[in-house]
């Protein structure tokens, strides 16, 4: 795979840096980082005990648990959507 078209990020997550490369603009890539640092400050507030590897894949579950919300959301819409037009 070439790396034409692919952007170089550096951010700041949960304390640790990372160099994050993919297609997407440099804004989009920081707001996806700030998104899971705030998700993950967000669940360590509830949760001070948990180490970093389980907060990280809780933040993953959390994540991963809206997206099919949003999905299933969106397929709900799509059905209406169709029965609107035929």
């Amino acid at each position: 795979m070439s790396n034409n078209n692919k952007n170089r990020t550096s951010v700041d997550i949960y304390g640790q840096s990372y160099s994050i490369v993919g297609s997407e603009s440099t804004s989009h890539i920081r707001l996806v980082a700030s998104m899971v640092d705030d998700k993950m400050r967000e669940i360590s507030s509830a949760n001070p005990a948990l180490d970093t590897s389980k907060l990280a894949v809780l933040t993953a579950v959390n994540a991963v648990h809206d997206y099919l919300k949003l999905k299933e959301e969106m397929e709900e819409l799509e059905k209406e959507l169709k029965k609107l037009r035929d």
